[in-house]
């Protein structure tokens, strides 16, 4: 079982780097990330989360299970959309589980990308599930949801973790 790497822990930071073999490693690693998320309760996991910089997340959001290898996000509605939102990555000091906060989001978007066996995916997304893919794009940009939270909340949940 893949461990889920904590703020602080510096490859959340880091870009992750696009993957370019499609082979047997690539395909255990997807389901170890699936094991590691439903471990936890979680609805998405990038790589970054488990220690791995590449460019790939799996999720199992809204009644949608997947993966996605090197995506590209593009926003369909820019509208802002506000919500709770939190990270197995910024867990409670006290409680070992994720802080919620409101998060601005994109209320619609669409991510393209590659399925384990190297065939093209195009899936389009709103609510929490766009919310849910943005968040998982960011990891692979070294971005966390407090980044995009206004500054005293962040300080807020950054007071909270470990």
């Amino acid at each position: 079982m893949r461990d889920i790497r904590v703020i602080g822990d510096p490859v959340l930071r880091t870009p992750a780097e696009p993957i370019v073999d499609f082979d047997r490693d690539l395909r255990r690693l997807i389901d170890e990330m699936f094991a590691a998320m439903y471990s936890v309760q979680g609805v998405g996991l990038a790589g970054p989360q488990v220690g791995v910089g590449r460019r790939l997340f799996v999720y199992d959001c809204s009644n949608r299970r997947g993966h996605v290898i090197n995506p590209e996000l593009t926003i369909d509605d820019d509208a802002e959309v506000l919500d709770e939102e939190g990270c197995l990555s910024v867990p409670g000091r006290e409680t070992g589980k994720p802080i919620y906060a409101r998060t601005p989001r994109a209320a619609g978007v669409t991510v393209s990308g590659f399925d384990r066996l190297g065939r093209p995916v195009k899936v389009k997304a709103r609510g929490m599930l766009a919310r849910c893919f943005q968040h998982e794009t960011d990891h692979l940009n070294g971005v966390l949801y407090v980044d995009r939270l206004a500054k005293e909340a962040a300080r807020k949940v950054l007071l909270q973790t470990p």
